[in-house]
């Protein structure tokens, strides 16, 4: 246990400090200087570009709606979860695993639900800067925008190194949840080169072993992703429209 919590901590600290070069260029610069730069192209081109950006923000749409409808779906099973984990008691049957599924879904739905939510004005966004005039209103959400696409993409690529690092050290949960290890097996034959999947699904069975952290911790990655592409594209929106693309807010 002490070994495995040294391994964890020296790969930590190496990728925390792993700005590696992809195509020639620090990964920082892909991450937070090429967008923003985009950024700058978008608020100079106005108009003219907002032709070739339509068709991707029609697939970027879908996409956030996708990640809405699976979000609904978590949310149906956490309710399943929970009922199934009422009738056990009820009836006196052990169901020790609902409690952690259920997190794990409610984890899911969380993530998954975040770019959805935004696009659809659901996240709580303090506007009393805004209402002063039209200009501080723009420059404003814009500057609010860039700073939260940028925390956004800090916190995926950590999202992201912190799957990877429960995968390397094979985390398990602290709880009594197991899953068939054929699920385990499956999962990382996706993420491995075609060639290794024989050998990766030959080891798979039946038999039930403890969650490793990693699978329930892959939609906390992909629902960060979505969030910051959102971000970048509620960015690029504004500044090609001259306005924010959110424009219901939910009001209580």
């Amino acid at each position: 246990m002490f070994a495995q919590g040294l391994a964890f901590s020296f790969l930590r600290t190496r990728n925390m400090r792993d700005w590696s070069p992809v195509m020639g260029l620090p990964l920082w610069v892909w991450l937070f200087v090429v967008p923003t730069v985009f950024g700058l192209i978008c608020l100079f081109a106005g108009h003219r570009i907002e032709p070739f950006l339509r068709p991707i923000w029609r697939f970027l749409d879908k996409v956030y709606v996708a990640g809405g409808v699976v979000a609904a779906c978590f949310m149906i099973i956490v309710l399943g979860l929970i009922v199934a984990g009422m009738i056990g008691r009820w009836s006196s049957t052990p169901m020790p695993d609902t409690n952690a599924f259920a997190g794990y879904a409610m984890a899911a739905m969380s993530f998954f639900g975040l770019a959805y939510a935004l696009t659809k004005g659901s996240h709580i966004r303090v506007s009393i800067g805004l209402n002063v005039n039209a200009f501080l209103n723009r420059w404003l959400d814009v500057f609010a925008t860039l700073v939260a696409a940028m925390i956004a993409t800090y916190f995926a690529r950590y999202a992201y190194l912190f799957n990877v690092e429960s995968e390397l050290i094979n985390d398990r949960t602290q709880h009594q949840d197991r899953i068939p290890m054929w699920l385990d097996a499956g999962l990382r034959a996706l993420g491995s080169n075609p060639s290794d999947w024989a050998e990766t699904l030959g080891k798979a069975s039946t038999e039930m072993i403890y969650t490793p952290v990693w699978i329930p911790q892959i939609p906390m990655t992909v629902g960060a992703v979505i969030l910051a592409i959102a971000l970048w594209d509620t960015l690029y929106r504004t500044l090609v429209q001259g306005k924010s693309p959110i424009s219901s807010e939910m009001v209580e």
